[in-house]
């Protein structure tokens, strides 16, 4: 059983930045490929960015240049630097952990609104 836990959320203008945690209880982190996912209101959720075990990475085209999915193994968390935000980044941010089965946290509210 994995627990994840999503802090950093809340509210901000546009342009600015938010950087998310994910802290992990996985006795074996750094095997699992980590991803970020989002749902605003009335949508599905999407992927919006992921890291491998060897910290390859990948962004949904929406966020690419503005957001930086980054892990810290011997922390057992992953980041999500979020740069330029805009309105349409609203959403509850999901932290994933993908290995034989996939882990989700609670959510962590994301607001951009002047």
């Amino acid at each position: 059983q994995v627990q994840l836990v999503e802090s950093g959320g809340g509210l901000v203008q546009p342009g600015g930045s938010l950087r998310l945690s994910c802290a992990a209880s996985a006795r074996l982190f750094s095997i699992y490929v980590m991803g970020w996912y989002r749902q605003a209101p009335g949508k599905q959720r999407e992927l919006v960015a992921s890291i491998s075990a060897s910290s390859g990475t990948n962004y949904a085209d929406s966020v690419k240049d503005r957001f930086t999915i980054s892990r810290d193994n011997a922390k057992k968390t992953v980041y999500l630097q979020m740069n330029s935000l805009k309105p349409e980044d609203t959403a509850v941010y999901y932290c994933n952990a993908a290995g034989n089965l996939n882990y989700w946290g609670q959510g962590t509210q994301v607001t951009v609104s002047s």
